[in-house]
């Protein structure tokens, strides 16, 4: 997988000038897990955003360590801690921790003001992997992240989004937020020469 990532300031989260998207999905040598029935988009979100209601207010930094996503069947922790690559990709998860979901640290942590960032794949040269059933994830499903602090962030699904990873939104995934925001992003697309062309991005709000 190949992210375009952002970076972490006093006050503002900042768009780094580096043009990448997640890369690692694949599955040379195995069968291929079927990919989500999600219509790829690269300019608008596949599922409408339900109407916005007024954001519970943000919470103090506090490091991620599980997450669950009901709708997906994901229920896996501790979180793994992402940084970024030499070329300035974030790092993603390895093969044998693709039953793992990890956070982009130079992020917010999830619940704070700004949009926190998860990583999962959706399969690996090893086969299916923890994100398998994101075509499952419609707006209105919860993404409850629990926090090192003993708290938990619980955000609403408000759109997904699939994008050839040579269209990568950065600055709809990465630019600033006046509210606590999720995005989830995995592999998506059927399976070119080892690998899958698009990121599926799950967009959400914390709301409780």
């Amino acid at each position: 997988m190949r992210l375009s990532p952002g970076r972490r300031a006093a006050t503002a989260l900042l768009v780094l000038p580096f043009a990448a998207a997640l890369a690692g999905c694949g599955a040379h040598g195995h069968a291929a897990t079927p990919p989500p029935h999600i219509t790829a988009s690269a300019s608008a979100p596949v599922t409408p955003e339900p109407s916005r209601t007024a954001a519970p207010a943000a919470m103090p930094a506090s490091v991620p360590v599980r997450v669950t996503i009901p709708a997906a069947g994901v229920d896996t922790g501790p979180m793994l801690r992402l940084g970024l690559n030499t070329d300035g990709t974030i790092e993603v998860p390895s093969v044998p921790q693709a039953d793992r979901i990890g956070w982009y640290e130079k992020g917010v942590t999830p619940g704070e003001t700004g949009p926190a960032v998860l990583v999962g794949h959706f399969d690996t040269a090893s086969g299916p992997a923890v994100m398998k059933d994101v075509g499952k994830i419609k707006p209105g499903d919860t993404i409850d992240v629990g926090r090192e602090d003993g708290t938990r962030a619980v955000f609403a699904v408000t759109a997904l989004e699939q994008v050839d990873k040579d269209a990568f939104p950065t600055e709809k995934v990465y630019g600033r937020t006046d509210r606590p925001e999720l995005r989830l992003i995995t592999c998506g697309g059927e399976i070119t020469d080892g690998h899958r062309p698009d990121n599926i991005i799950v967009y959400a709000d914390l709301v409780g």
